[in-house]
């Protein structure tokens, strides 16, 4: 193989370039796509138009910029899901939590674009947010979650609540 060749290769995590634009406690995503660089951070700035965009794409009604505005700013962590592009990454996933911070958290508005779905990075920004939220020392974080969607959780390893409607809780060991 000659020099050059070969599958582009992920940049790497320490990269000054990914530092500045995803923040410090970014984590790249596996992909089955070698030229497509994801990255998951909770540190880029969600823009509402481009979270307004993911949202349609997935179906979900709309909500007045306003109120989105203030409930990411409210939020005690919110995760974006970025396709990685030097120039302009753009928003293709998005996971928000509310909480005390301290013993109990409740995921929200948990979403990936379509055309990412079933490659696992919906697994990926979950279990990011976990991550996030246990270093953050949290006990107990539950989820809600449409019906159409709660087998995806299930196979995460989260507990439906008693009745099977539209909550499914994790509990930290």
């Amino acid at each position: 193989m000659h020099a050059g060749t070969g599958p582009p290769r992920l940049p790497d995590p320490s990269n000054d370039l990914l530092m500045s634009l995803y923040g410090e406690r970014h984590r790249l995503c596996p992909t089955p796509n070698p030229a497509l660089h994801l990255v998951l951070s909770l540190e880029r700035e969600i823009d509402l138009i481009e979270l307004e965009q993911l949202c349609d794409a997935v179906g979900w009604s709309r909500r007045p910029l306003r109120r989105v505005r203030k409930a990411l700013q409210h939020s005690l962590l919110c995760v974006g899901l970025w396709r990685h592009d030097t120039r302009l990454p753009k928003l293709v996933g998005f996971a928000r939590c509310t909480g005390d911070g301290v013993v109990e958290a409740t995921v929200w508005d948990v979403a990936v674009h379509p055309l990412y779905q079933g490659a696992g990075l919906g697994r990926e920004l979950m279990d990011y947010v976990i991550a996030e939220l246990q270093a953050l020392g949290v006990d107990r974080v539950s989820l809600f979650a449409d019906p159409h969607v709660v087998g995806f959780y299930e196979g995460q390893g989260w507990e439906l609540e008693p009745q099977r409607r539209r909550c499914a809780f994790w509990y930290a060991p």
